[in-house]
């Protein structure tokens, strides 16, 4: 199972938001068998060295650092190079990985115990001054990453980020090795949620937490833990990562791994070739790349799923929270004929060879929390009802050009943006403006075309006004706390939707159940049962589909573990004579 602590994270970003990352392609979930880990089997001998090209559709950021990345495009290079203190096992609960830890009694003073002997890739060995270290970069007054969250609940962690506090409370070094943490209030879900990826204190030196991101150091040259180490960057095209012999389980098997950009719309070639030896394959082309003779295809349930985001507002910076004070997608009628207008099986079958099945909550159906749909709105595609809905809102078409009004009698336009990068990228996008003329919405491409990977990023996390609506998805963490995404103060409620009603769910579902005899579980599933049920029928995003990922492996490959999070163990990985 995921034995890295990529995924831990990405619900943070989590994007995986994003952490795994806004993005307008598509996929599925089932429910059987998904805390299974797949692996192609291999059809030989186990070679020592050589070198495993892994693919990426997007250019990478150059972002190496788990504390400052945003998306998936970065997190697919980290995932070689670092490590943290904890990882996840085959049911989706935290276990030891660089530490061991333990909760007291109360569950409110975690402590972690380092292994001894890990080395970062310039041979400084690892301390739990590191994992402090990571703390305060992240609550520091200049961090302007999303990650707060992940160390909010640390004693005095608040404090020192509000300007009132010089050091954080509730950190406490014990030795070289150890280091104890004491949280406001017990949770239970601290050791899912709290961040515990260490940063190389002594690389870094001086360099403030603003400047971090920018840094030669993070950009350059960055450094890890884990089995490989940097070699060369060539930014936004290749990463070349190199064995790194002092790695804490002992050498990779491999020599090197390579971290390549393609175009999207050759996969299926590259692939063919050898050019490409691991990738998450275009879903558009999945039918093809499946059947090459020289590949293990592997179809893996992921804990993830994509969605179309409504603009509620903005991010209010100086008080970190999100306002809702966008006046166009109020109508909650609006909301939900914009979700019956689309035909989400037809997209999928379409678009991603059946990959897919729609959701309708935030979780999909790998998660133990996610609802039975028989207890709400499915919002399966049904555009008279979609009409119906629009023309009881006040949406009607007063001039007669087919386009409807909206109550006031004034034009309606909707700004649509998406991704590109797939060779089905602008029939996507066209399928779902279509969807929505089609019921007498005039929606359009903002700005008249897609926008690549980094600026379709920029323009959303900077609530540029022109965005209304847009396509995204996200990675999720084994644990389901929709904190870090959902709450009213996150960063990464990229749609800036506030409920105080959500917010209050959210945080309970983090609490140990008033009657001790309660099972957590359930006390939890009551909750989130609750929230979905709220989410659903607001709708403050439309819930689109939930994905199964389609793996391409050269069969010259073995040791590749596939899991709900992702490829993993790439210490493993080898080439098969």
């Amino acid at each position: 199972m995921k034995k890295s602590t990529l995924w831990l994270v990405s619900i943070m970003l989590i994007l995986s938001l994003f952490l795994a990352a806004c993005s307008s392609d598509t996929s599925k979930e089932e429910p059987a068998d998904t805390d299974k880990e797949e692996e192609p089997a291999d059809t030989g001998e186990a070679k020592e060295g050589g070198v495993v090209t892994f693919g990426y559709t997007q250019p990478f950021k150059g972002v190496l650092s788990y504390a400052y990345y945003e998306g998936e495009d970065d997190a697919n290079a980290l995932q070689f190079m670092h490590e943290g203190l904890i990882a996840i096992n085959d049911e989706l609960l935290p276990e030891a990985n660089l530490a061991e830890f333990e909760l007291n009694e109360d569950n409110t003073v975690l402590t972690f115990k380092l292994k001894q002997g890990v080395k970062w890739h310039d041979g400084h060995e690892l301390t739990a001054e590191d994992m402090e270290y990571a703390w305060y970069l992240i609550a520091d007054p200049s961090y302007e990453g999303a990650r707060f969250a992940n160390v909010a609940m640390i004693k005095g962690a608040q404090e020192y980020k509000d300007g009132k506090a010089d050091t954080i409370e509730g950190i406490k070094l014990v030795d070289d090795y150890t280091i104890e943490v004491t949280v406001t209030e017990p949770s239970v879900n601290l050791v899912d949620n709290i961040w515990s990826i260490p940063e190389p204190k002594h690389y870094y030196g001086d360099i403030s937490s603003k400047e971090l991101p920018d840094s030669e150091q993070v950009r350059k040259a960055p450094i890890g833990v884990g089995p490989f180490k940097v070699k060369n960057i060539v930014p936004g095209e290749m990463i070349e990562f190199e064995r790194f012999d002092d790695y804490w389980r002992g050498p990779a098997k491999l020599d090197g791994v390579v971290y390549k950009i393609i175009d999207g719309s050759l996969a299926q070639g590259l692939v063919e070739n050898g050019e490409i030896d691991v990738i998450e394959a275009p879903k558009d082309q999945w039918a093809q790349i499946k059947e090459l003779p020289n590949v293990n295809p592997v179809e893996a349930d992921a804990m993830s799923y994509s969605y179309i985001g409504f603009d509620w507002g903005h991010y209010d910076t100086e008080k970190g929270v999100n306002v809702s004070d966008n006046p166009k997608f109020q109508n909650k009628n609006l909301r939900h004929a914009m979700a019956y207008a689309i035909d989400r099986q037809s997209f999928i079958d379409g678009f991603a060879n059946g990959l897919g099945k729609p959701l309708n909550t935030p979780f999909p159906s790998v998660s133990w929390a996610k609802i039975d749909d028989s207890e709400i709105n499915t919002y399966e595609y049904n555009a008279d009802k979609a009409k119906e809905l629009l023309d009881e809102a006040g949406y009607v078409d007063v001039d007669g050009d087919g386009f409807r009004e909206d109550p006031e009698g004034k034009p309606f336009t909707i700004n649509f943006d998406a991704m590109s990068g797939a060779e089905t990228s602008e029939a996507r996008a066209q399928f779902i403006l279509q969807s929505w003329q089609e019921v007498g919405l005039n929606a359009k491409l903002n700005g008249g075309s897609l926008k690549d990977f980094n600026l379709f990023y920029d323009t959303i996390e900077a609530d540029d006004p022109s965005v209304e609506t847009f396509m995204g998805a996200w990675g999720l963490a084994a644990d389901p706390d929709p904190a870090g995404i959902w709450l009213s103060t996150d960063k990464w409620n990229m749609w800036r939707w506030y409920s105080e009603k959500s917010d209050e769910l959210i945080k309970k579902g983090v609490t140990f159940p008033e009657d001790a005899s309660q099972d957590v579980v359930e006390h939890r599933q009551a909750i989130y049962n609750e929230w979905q049920k709220l989410v659903n029928e607001e709708l403050p995003i439309i819930f689109f589909e939930q994905r199964v990922d389609p793996w391409a492996i050269n069969k010259r490959v073995g040791g590749v573990v596939v899991t709900p999070f992702g490829t993993d163990e790439f210490y493993n990985w080898h080439i098969v004579e």
